[in-house]
């Protein structure tokens, strides 16, 4: 009977998750059976959830409709090139604000962190005239330099390798491992987790960028998807079955780059013994 009463207690819990998932996933089953619809079928009162005759013609219409291979394309570039940056930024930050000592390291950091609370309209003008000055407006430089640190992910990074422990770095040492050596040969095969955690991070900030890229650039061919995006909602005005087909496969590729990174999270996690 003890284990009844644990399931029983337990089952507000999982309607209340269960609840919430449905929420979180409606817009997203809606927006695929808008975009298989036809415009009478989808303004139609009260609406149907599935379309009578999937209009899979959409995807096509809507892909012709904009430059959408081109945003693509900037965009694959833009977050591969950021994710790598950030990555080996990040790496060595983190390394040396939590293995190596030197005068100053604890402000620093601290500064670092107090950096994250600063939005960005704050710096928004001042780097926009860096920028101009620079002659990297409407540039790859533009979409890529800015972001190719991220105090976030030096902070996650920062805060597991501290949890390894002091001796093998010392013991490394005394085998005459330089400390790039052992960040390449030691920390980064034991921080896979937070490596793939902080790519997942990097890539879905990239990929969902949209103000900066919508101030940095004024052509078509500089244009990343969701700038892109939004300049083809406001082309293709009420024509939501069309704005809906272009909003699935733009957001399909993140979608599932999450879905195998979060498998790839979890297989980490459980063959490196950290605790969530």
């Amino acid at each position: 009977m003890k284990p009844a009463k644990v399931s029983l207690s337990k089952l507000p819990i999982h309607f209340l998750l269960i609840g919430g998932g449905i929420a979180a996933i409606t817009p997203f089953l809606w927006m695929i059976s808008t975009s298989l619809k036809l415009p009478p079928e989808a303004l139609k009162f009260p609406p149907s959830l599935l379309p009578h005759i999937p209009q899979w013609s959409n995807y096509l219409e809507a892909w012709r409709e904009a430059p959408f291979a081109r945003y693509f394309l900037n965009t694959i570039f833009v977050s591969g090139s950021v994710l790598v940056s950030v990555l080996f930024t990040s790496a060595l930050a983190a390394f040396a604000f939590s293995w190596l000592e030197f005068k100053g390291r604890e402000a620093l950091f601290v500064g670092f962190l107090s950096m994250m609370m600063v939005p960005m309209v704050v710096y928004l003008v001042p780097a926009y005239i860096i920028l101009y000055k620079l002659k990297w407006l409407d540039t790859y430089w533009a979409l890529i330099i800015p972001w190719g640190a991220n105090v976030f992910s030096i902070f996650l990074l920062r805060q597991h390798f501290k949890t390894i422990p002091r001796d093998l770095y010392d013991a490394a040492i005394i085998d005459g491992c330089s400390p790039f050596g052992f960040l390449w040969r030691v920390v980064l095969p034991l921080s896979k987790a937070v490596l793939v955690t902080v790519a997942l991070f990097s890539l879905i900030g990239s990929w969902n960028s949209f103000m900066w890229p919508l101030v940095v650039t004024n052509s078509d061919k500089m244009r990343v998807i969701q700038v892109g995006l939004a300049n083809f909602s406001q082309e293709s005005g009420t024509r939501w079955t069309l704005l809906m087909a272009a909003s699935t496969f733009c957001i399909a590729p993140l979608l599932l780059a999450f879905f195998f990174a979060q498998k790839r999270i979890i297989s980490s996690f459980a063959r490196s013994g950290l605790k969530g």
